[in-house]
């Protein structure tokens, strides 16, 4: 959530800021691109993707639920266009409620996510919101937070720290890795990446050596570690593709790697991350804030085709 602090701790985001104020006050910035739910298609196959599987994700994020920006007829419009895109997978990434006061209650938020529906299931994970928001759960150093209590009482599977095999008919798995903002040691960006690579090393346990893995994270910044070859495809939210995006610039991006894994379709070494823009918006002066990053409901064809670049 943007504040007071953040804006002067990170002096160009008050600048760009100040200068979308213009549109802002037209309205488009607040009362427009907030609710321009897109479909983002990208088809690509991934290094080690098994031969012959064409697999279709749809990938849900950030919905930071909120009557404002992603109240409950958006949701119930977000899941019925997920279930008519006719996906195999359906994942969820995190930040399901709002931050700002009258927010669309998290068990109402849970319910309307009840409604997707995908051949292979529906999948979740969370994020630094859900924990971040939930004081008892930050008190008890533990969860389950409210988000995933939730979540769970209405039917939706997590797989959070853990890898599954998904029923295809070729060896397929998905895991999970919990938030960065999960209760657990406070330490420097090396050690703390290694600390997550552990969690994902344990969840790992039963894969076997050959088999692919389709990764859910909610920060992108994980994908900088050196993950383990298995994971064909890493699949993330959280920055909001900058949340305002002038040209391709944002002022401000919630990763240490700045612009680097900001948005987007993103390959490194021959391993590829897909970073969703997500539904919802942060709240800037208790208005919520877009411009040049829409949200987006992500579509993702996996398999052999002869046209493999972003649609």
């Amino acid at each position: 959530m943007f504040s007071r602090r953040t804006l002067l701790a990170h002096p160009a985001l008050a600048v760009a800021l100040a200068g979308v104020s213009s549109v802002a006050s037209a309205g488009y910035a607040t009362a427009v691109e907030p609710h321009r739910v897109q479909v983002k298609h990208y088809r690509l196959c991934p290094q080690h993707w098994p031969a012959d599987l064409q697999l279709r994700v749809v990938v849900l994020a950030d919905f930071h639920a909120h009557p404002r920006c992603m109240g409950e007829k958006a949701i119930a419009d977000v899941v019925a266009c997920a279930n008519a895109l006719a996906p195999d997978l359906t994942v969820l990434l995190g930040d399901y409620g709002s931050q700002s006061q009258d927010a669309v209650p998290i068990e109402t938020v849970a319910t309307l996510l009840s409604g997707l529906k995908a051949q292979k299931g529906v999948y979740a994970i969370q994020g630094n919101h859900d924990w971040g928001d939930d004081r008892q759960a930050r008190k008890n150093g533990h969860g389950p937070t409210r988000a995933e209590h939730a979540l769970r009482a209405a039917g939706l599977t997590f797989v959070e720290n853990a890898a599954i095999r998904l029923d295809l008919p070729v060896p397929l798995w998905l895991a999970g890795l919990e938030s960065e903002a999960t209760p657990g040691p406070v330490r420097s960006h090396k050690a703390f990446d290694q600390y997550r690579l552990g969690i994902l090393e344990r969840a790992f346990q039963e894969v076997p050596a050959d088999a692919p893995v389709i990764l859910l994270v909610h920060e992108p910044d994980i994908f900088g570690a050196g993950l383990d070859p298995r994971i064909v495809l890493t699949l993330a939210g959280h920055t909001h593709g900058g949340q305002i995006r002038i040209m391709g610039w944002s002022p401000w991006i919630p990763s240490r790697y700045g612009r680097r894994y900001a948005y987007g379709h993103i390959v490194e070494d021959r391993r590829d991350l897909i970073v969703s823009a997500g539904l919802g918006s942060h709240f800037v002066a208790d208005r919520p804030l877009r411009l040049g990053a829409p949200p987006e409901i992500v579509v993702v064809d996996l398999g052999s085709s002869p046209d493999i670049e972003a649609a």
